[in-house]
């Protein structure tokens, strides 16, 4: 199989306290990989040590075959947190400021705009977005560059029902374009319909690793894993 990325024994300790603990990640090539796990379980810890945000205590990090880099970020969009936006600018505003920070095409601009639908949006100013409205755009920046790899850290916070319905259907049509998604999320409802593999973090350790398939029980799988972690700690 032909991974994008791949973790072995990664670990992060802060103070001394062991955040992620020895885990080992494999996500395919234009898939979506849902990384589960309650709050506090090392989900953001490792999407940031991927994004080069934090560096890993200790073990690997392989990006398309090699060891990862900082020049490896070229070719990885990430929304973690809140979208990065000036909000007394208008979308195509906002996408122009990245466009200049990173050399890129005005041309892109467009391109991105209708891969989020907001290329209607005109005039209004990002501080008067809806939540979904604002996480769209932060996706947006986030595929400017074309990344082979997009990372999304818990994208349907807060969003109504139409909101995460259109950003499910978005993250769906990523790995048609080439694309590979990382979605971190603590709801399981909302990974098990996009998703097609997944990951279950928690307390810092990945309990399990597999595809998601129409016999798994995910909500079982997921209590197994949270409880089995509680015991040993």
């Amino acid at each position: 199989m032909d991974m994008i990325l791949e973790t072995a024994d990664l670990c992060k300790k802060f103070k001394g306290q062991i955040v992620v603990n020895n885990v080992d990640i494999h996500i395919q090539k234009n898939s979506v990989y849902g990384l589960l796990g309650p709050n506090g379980a090392g989900k953001s810890t490792i999407l940031k040590m991927i994004t080069g945000i934090l560096r890993p205590t200790s073990g690997k990090i392989e990006f398309d075959g090699h060891p990862w880099s900082r020049r490896d970020l070229d070719n990885i969009g990430a929304l973690i947190e809140a979208p990065p936006l000036y909000e007394n600018l208008t979308a195509y505003e906002n996408l122009k400021a990245r466009t200049l920070a990173l050399n890129l095409s005005e041309s892109r601009i467009r391109e991105v705009l209708e891969i989020v639908q907001l290329q209607n949006t005109g005039k209004k100013k990002a501080g008067q977005f809806s939540l979904g409205m604002k996480q769209r755009l932060g996706i947006a920046l986030a595929l400017l560059a074309r990344p082979k790899l997009l990372i999304l850290d818990e994208p349907a916070n807060g969003l109504d029902p139409i909101g995460i319905w259109d950003l499910r259907e978005l993250i769906r049509s990523f790995p048609t374009k080439g694309m590979t998604v990382i979605l971190s999320s603590h709801i399981l409802s909302d990974v098990e319909l996009i998703a097609d593999h997944i990951g279950i973090l928690s307390n810092g350790k990945l309990g399990y690793e597999g595809e998601i398939h129409k016999n798994l029980d995910l909500e079982r799988v997921f209590m197994d894993v949270v409880g089995n972690t509680r015991k040993e700690s």
